[in-house]
């Protein structure tokens, strides 16, 4: 089970984009795409079977997911998830500080 998913609100905790908050858009391995964060100009060249015009061009990059830590509402800041096993035989991810459940 995976400690951080796809429309995760996550924040980021070192690098150039710290403390900032963003929305986790894809995840790719150990890497994430969030909206917001680690955003690189990109010169572009056009191409016209594809319909793209040619310039600079704002993009998000991947961010490694030990540098983010998802949003815990509650306590206003980032925070460490656990996995834990209900009485039903279900995981669910909880916050490690509180122990509230993240996933209903």
């Amino acid at each position: 089970m995976r400690k951080i998913k796809k429309n995760d609100d996550v924040i980021v905790i070192t690098g150039k984009d710290k403390g900032n908050r963003g929305n986790v858009l894809r995840v790719l391995g150990e890497f994430l795409l969030v909206g917001g964060i680690n955003k690189v100009k990109k010169h572009q060249k056009p191409n016209p079977v594809k319909g793209l015009a040619g310039g600079i061009v704002e993009k998000e990059m991947p961010i490694h997911i030990s540098n983010v830590a998802i949003f815990n509402s509650a306590a206003k800041k980032g925070d460490r998830v656990g996995i834990k096993t209900l009485e039903d035989g279900r995981k669910v991810r909880v916050f490690r500080s509180s122990g509230e459940v993240i996933d209903a």
